[in-house]
C-alpha cells in the first residue's frame, strides 16, 4: 500500500473505462486524482466513489474537452490548486473510428487527431510547469497497440495513436535535456474489456465478440481495465525513476508474432 502516497494526479477520460480504473487504482495506493472528462456527470460519480471509499478530499472532478487548450489551461490551474499542485499526468482519453482510408470521411480523420493527439500534446505543454514544482514527476500517455502494428480499417486510430508513441519519446527528451525530473512514457494495450468495445459487441453478440478478439491474443483472452491500472500505477510511482522515452506493451503477446 501506499506505493504512489503523497503524488497528485490529473486523469483525462476518467469517467469511464480506462480513466476511472487508473484514477481508483491510483487513489487506492495513495495519491490524489483529479478525474477529468467531457463527461462531467460521469466524472462526478466515479469521483464521489473513489471519496467514499478513501475519504474526503482525495478526488475531484472536473468538465474538460481535451481538445480546447483554453480549458486545459483552466482545468490544471483548478486541479493543481485543489490537490496542492500536480504530479502525474495521465493522458488517456481518446476514441476509435472505424474506417478505411478510401471510406472514411476527412472530418472523422480530423476528430481522431483532435481528440487523440492534440490532447496529449495540450496536456504535456500545459502540465509540464506544474510537474516541474513536484518532482519528481511523471507523465503517462495511453497510446494503444494499434499504435505500433495497423489494421486495414483504422487508419486515423492507428497513426493517431502511433504519433502518441513518438510524441511520449520527444516529450521525454526535452524533460531530461532540461535537467528535469520528469519521466515520460507510453502504455501499448490490446483489447481491454472497457466500453471502446461496445460496437463490436453491438454487432456480433458480447460473448461472440470477446472471443473473437480473444482469438488474436497469444494469451487467449482479453485484457481487463485492472491491467492497465497498475501499469500505470507503476510508472507513476517513484519505483520506475529510471524509465523514460519508453513503450510498456500490454497485449497479451500479440506484437511478438
Amino acid at each position: 500500500m501506499g506505493r504512489v502516497a503523497g503524488k497528485m494526479a490529473f486523469v483525462t477520460g476518467a469517467a469511464r473505462g480506462l480513466g476511472a480504473a487508473i484514477a481508483r487504482r491510483l487513489a487506492s495506493e495513495g495519491a490524489r486524482v483529479t478525474l477529468a472528462d467531457i463527461d462531467a456527470a460521469g466524472a462526478d460519480a466515479v469521483a464521489a466513489e473513489i471519496n467514499d471509499a478513501a475519504g474526503a478530499a482525495i478526488a475531484w472532478p472536473f468538465a474538460l474537452d481535451v481538445t480546447d487548450e483554453t480549458q486545459w489551461a483552466a482545468a490544471l490551474e483548478a486541479a493543481g490548486a485543489a490537490m496542492g499542485g500536480i504530479s502525474v499526468l495521465v493522458n488517456n482519453a481518446g476514441i476509435l473510428q472505424t474506417g478505411s482510408i478510401e471510406t472514411l470521411a476527412l472530418a472523422d480523420w480530423r476528430r481522431v487527431m483532435s481528440v487523440n493527439v492534440d490532447s496529449v500534446f495540450l496536456g504535456c505543454k500545459h502540465a509540464l510547469p506544474y510537474l516541474r514544482k513536484s518532482q519528481p514527476a511523471s507523465i503517462v500517455n495511453i497510446s494503444s497497440i494499434a499504435g505500433l502494428i495497423a489494421g486495414h480499417n483504422t487508419p486515423a486510430y492507428n497513426a493517431s495513436k502511433a504519433a502518441v508513441w513518438l510524441l511520449t519519446k520527444s516529450v521525454a527528451l526535452h524533460a531530461a535535456k532540461s535537467g528535469d525530473d520528469i519521466r515520460c512514457n507510453s502504455v501499448h494495450p490490446a483489447f481491454i474489456d472497457t466500453p471502446m468495445l461496445q460496437p463490436l459487441r453491438d454487432a456480433f453478440g458480447k460473448e461472440a465478440a470477446e472471443a473473437k478478439l480473444a482469438r488474436q491474443v497469444p494469451l487467449g483472452r482479453i485484457g481487463e481495465p485492472a491491467d492497465v491500472a497498475n501499469a500505470v500505477l507503476y510508472l507513476a510511482s517513484d519505483e520506475s525513476r529510471f524509465m523514460t522515452g519508453a513503450e510498456m506493451r500490454l497485449d497479451g503477446g500479440i506484437s511478438a508474432m
